[in-house]
């Protein structure tokens, strides 16, 4: 069987991203070639311009940017965390702090050559969405990193430095080569593409075509 290769563009900041994750965990799950697919996590950046620490939470972003109300955020907010719930996932984003994540980025790059990229991403996901955690501290990134299982040295040499930068600029640029703008965003089998937390079913689909190379 030949290889399937799953290209996933997420950010860590994006709720959406963490339930199209558990979305295709299951739709990987019914797969019955699980074993011939590779998922290759790929970098997109819904903010850029974010500052790397912040004490600002989403809803007092949403009131900040948007003008929206808390109220009004409070009930946008439990529509995303009813569905999390759904898939198995609590959320607290009332508290969630949005910020860079160019270095979170970076680091998943790292724990992709160690073989926890999705450990890692995992981690990063559950901190943000659950825990009130800035992923854009490096003390922070530092200790969630350790948790995954990566060398704290290592990591730690990786943020002093720039290592990864050009890995996840060249996922960016590839995200907007393929017309991707806004996350989660799944390439399968590098034919079909689709965007958003969408339904397992849907997903499963997708790598049943890329198993057998349908064209329509």
């Amino acid at each position: 069987m030949n290889e399937i290769t799953v290209e996933i563009w997420t950010d860590v900041v994006c709720p959406w991203c963490y339930i199209g994750k558990r979305r295709f965990e299951r739709a990987l799950a019914a797969f019955d070639a699980k074993e011939d697919v590779r998922v290759h996590w790929r970098s997109f950046e819904l903010d850029p311009a974010a500052l790397r620490v912040t004490d600002e939470t989403i809803p007092e972003r949403m009131l900040r940017r948007q003008g929206i109300p808390p109220e009004q955020a409070a009930e946008l907010l439990a529509g995303v965390s009813a569905q999390a719930e759904a898939e198995g996932l609590e959320y607290h984003l009332d508290r969630a702090r949005p910020c860079n994540t160019f270095d979170a980025h970076r680091l998943v790059h790292h724990a992709g050559t160690r073989g926890l990229a999705e450990t890692f991403q995992e981690r990063l996901m559950r901190a943000y969405t659950a825990e009130g955690v800035s992923v854009g501290d490096h003390p922070t990134l530092l200790a969630l990193a350790e948790e995954a299982g990566l060398d704290a040295a290592a990591a730690a040499e990786v943020l002093a430095g720039d290592a990864h930068a050009e890995d996840v600029r060249a996922d960016e640029d590839r995200a907007a080569r393929l017309g991707v703008g806004g996350v989660p965003a799944f390439v399968i089998g590098g034919r079909w593409s689709v965007s958003g937390a969408q339904p397992a079913e849907l997903l499963t689909g997708l790598l049943e075509r890329a198993r057998t190379g349908a064209t329509a």
